[in-house]
């Protein structure tokens, strides 16, 4: 199994309407977006209105799944364990964002090295430049929204200063790539 770990902020919802659509009905998916510390989110509700999996918001220990998206909550960053579960943490913000993606994508990295697929969207900031470095240093796979694509620039920018993902596309085509990446269940 494979994890794909996505990670966005500013013009995310967006581009996660093109590319959730075509996840594959077979795969676990994180997906950390920075969320206001202070209220409810609402984010697995509208999440839901774009994919045809299951999406619920992470609560500690909760097992990843086949065929389940999970999104991290309010003011918690989302960590991925070996035992294929998530824990939530109050460390310190990352990038002034808690939840913040490097957090994330660093802690899947060291867990599942190659197999997890990151994915960095459109963002206001460097958030996730670095984990999604970690995850292909680990032998995983990654892929950056084209800034020509995204709202917010910096965020792909960051990335693409940093490393040199498997894959530079629009949301859509990003999609479709995961689709292919992940493949038939085993």
């Amino acid at each position: 199994m494979k994890l794909v770990a996505i990670g966005g902020s500013a013009g995310s919802l967006d581009a996660l309407r093109a590319l959730l659509p075509s996840l594959p009905k077979h795969v676990a998916a994180v997906i950390v977006i920075h969320l206001p510390p202070h209220q409810p989110s609402l984010l697995s509700e509208v999440l839901s209105g774009y994919c045809r999996l299951p999406v619920v918001e992470a609560v500690d220990k909760l097992a990843l799944a086949p065929g389940v998206v999970v999104v991290a909550p309010p003011d918690y960053h989302l960590l991925i364990e070996r035992e294929w579960s998530v824990a939530l943490s109050r460390d310190p913000a990352e990038h002034f964002s808690r939840p913040a993606i490097d957090a994330t994508f660093h802690s899947a990295a060291r867990a599942l090295a190659a197999n997890v697929v990151g994915v960095l969207l459109t963002g206001a900031n460097e958030d996730g430049a670095a984990g999604l470095c970690a995850i292909q240093a680990r032998g995983g796979m990654t892929a950056v929204q084209d800034p020509k694509t995204a709202l917010a620039p910096e965020m792909p920018r960051a990335a693409l200063a940093r490393c040199t993902p498997d894959l530079v596309a629009d949301p859509a085509r990003i999609g479709a790539w995961l689709a292919t990446v992940i493949g038939t269940p085993e």
